[in-house]
């Protein structure tokens, strides 16, 4: 078995009950060259795969479903008369839109961080508390100021979830693995916009809920089932293999050996946070150039949660408001399926650069269709293109962030920049869609293909540089570059050891 510093040669087969040495605190599962120093029961890795899945993929995506509702129902609230009840006027929808993403940008990075330093299992049944509190009381306000504080508070506390669940799932699978467990907690955005619609359009039917009535029902309901959402969260959501009450101790060892065979160097699977490892998380390139694409798609994904009831209201303008709420549904189940095909042959094939690529174009199309047609059903059509190319991307940028640094602390970090940069591109798409633009949203589609162009640019620009460094790396001489440094060191070059290689 390797030594502290994971210098042997040597590799084993590791059946279920052998894995406690390589899961062990002080040990590596690595070489210095990156290798697997073990090899693994691939029919005990099934049954603990179908088993994590189980046990945190149903909980996590309820939660992320429940949050993505909570900030887009405003939408659905526009439909039937928020602005007009609110006295809002010319930009001050889009207004109130951007502040809550300004919480959420500020608020990204520290608190996925506060997710690594509470653990998991605690602070994501927390936060989804606070911001189901925060929806009921937006059930209550009475004036653009009283809502624009109420969605600033909703954004500090949602700002952790997308990334505290990503990284959450980076303690219990494999890398070939995570970006489809990624895809099964973010496909609920595309279907929170399918069931957030019948969902509105189910509490729209009611006369009243208490004393509440109209687009106020809308938020305290939906609030209510959020709050209930939290609470059951505390009892099912395990914070990582060692403290899992449904797994016996050989298969903890299991779960923790797996991941540890993937990461250069390390010799323990959840380290401390500090200052060194942050930054390389942060500072990854491809860290980086993934959050930017992250900020260009999701000028598209959340401009169609916010302004789909919009868009569809100028195709069918004489539809009913619950009409026009069901018409944004199919858009998004279809968008639903493919934002799981390209993560799901992303695992089949363990590769996410050329989703990166391929997906975009969709988008393109539907762009291209808004812009050239004022036909209503080209332009529907339009709405299911752009949600199918649009939708995979969550789980593919977050896949491929937390693929490509090595220790937890620079993963939660990774994880958290490239959703602050991602959710700058739903500050800017609060902004897309203007009332002087309308109808046909000029502005708002040229804007949208331009980004999905650039999206398409830059997921090759980035695949072809992984590919060339990674031919570059293996020209090293990894013994001599390491001669003379301590196991502390070693560990803090993170994505910079020369062992090291890009997951395309």
């Amino acid at each position: 078995m390797a030594d502290d510093k994971g210098l042997s040669n040597h590799k084993e087969f590791l059946a279920p009950g052998a894995a406690h040495e390589a899961a062990g605190q002080g040990h590596a599962a690595t070489d210095l060259h990156g290798r697997s120093l073990v090899e693994f029961d691939r029919a005990a890795e099934r049954r603990l795969r179908w088993k994590i899945d189980l046990y945190t993929v149903p909980t996590v995506s309820l939660l992320y479903l429940f949050c993505f509702i909570d900030r887009a129902n405003i939408g659905n609230a526009k439909l039937a008369g928020f602005e007009k009840d609110l006295h809002m006027e010319n930009y001050d929808y889009n207004a109130v839109l951007s502040i809550f993403y300004i919480a959420y940008i500020v608020f990204e990075i520290p608190a996925t961080m506060t997710c690594k330093w509470m653990g998991p299992g605690w602070f994501l049944p927390a936060t989804t508390l606070a911001f189901g509190i925060c929806s009921v009381g937006t059930a209550f306000v009475n004036d653009k100021q009283s809502a624009s504080g109420v969605r600033f508070v909703l954004g500090i506390f949602e700002a952790g979830v997308m990334p505290g669940i990503a990284y959450y799932m980076s303690r219990w699978y494999r890398r070939s693995e995570l970006t489809f467990r990624m895809a099964l907690f973010m496909v609920m955005a595309p279907l929170a916009g399918a069931f957030g619609g019948l969902l509105a359009s189910a509490i729209l039917s009611l006369d009243h809920f208490g004393t509440l009535k109209s687009w106020r029902m809308i938020f305290a309901i939906e609030g209510i089932i959020t709050i209930g959402l939290g609470l059951i969260g505390f009892l099912t959501l395990t914070d990582r293999p060692e403290t899992a009450r449904w797994l016996n101790q050989e298969e903890k060892d299991l779960a923790i050996a797996r991941i540890k065979s993937e990461r250069v160097s390390t010799t323990e699977l959840l380290d401390k946070i500090d200052l060194a490892k942050t930054l390389r998380g942060i500072m990854c390139p491809v860290t980086l150039t993934t959050g930017f694409i992250f900020l260009l798609n999701n000028i598209t994904v959340q401009g169609l949660a916010f302004f789909a009831p919009t868009i569809v209201g100028t195709i069918y303008p004489e539809a009913s408001v619950v009409s026009k709420q069901l018409h944004t549904v199919p858009p998004y189940v279809v968008g639903a399926f493919f934002a799981l095909l390209f993560p799901l042959l992303s695992w089949v094939f363990d590769r996410r650069m050329p989703w990166f690529v391929l997906s975009p174009p969709l988008v393109m199309i539907g762009y291209i269709m808004f812009l050239t047609s004022h036909d209503a059903m080209v332009r529907y059509g339009a709405t299911f293109l752009c949600a199918s190319g649009a939708f995979a991307f969550g789980s593919l940028t977050n896949g491929n962030a937390s693929n490509n640094v090595v220790s937890d602390t620079a993963r939660s970090s990774a994880i958290g920049t490239n959703v602050m940069l991602g959710n700058i591109g739903g500050l800017i798409s609060t902004w897309s869609f203007l009332p002087f633009d309308g109808p046909d949203f000029v502005i708002g589609n040229g804007l949208n293909l331009a980004t999905s162009t650039a999206t398409t640019i830059l997921g090759a620009m980035l695949w072809m540089w992984m590919r060339w460094d990674n031919r570059r790396r293996e020209g090293i001489d990894v013994d001599q570059a390491l001669a003379g440094m301590t196991q502390r060191q070693i560990q803090d070059l993170d994505w910079k050891h020369p062992g090291f290689r890009w997951r395309t």
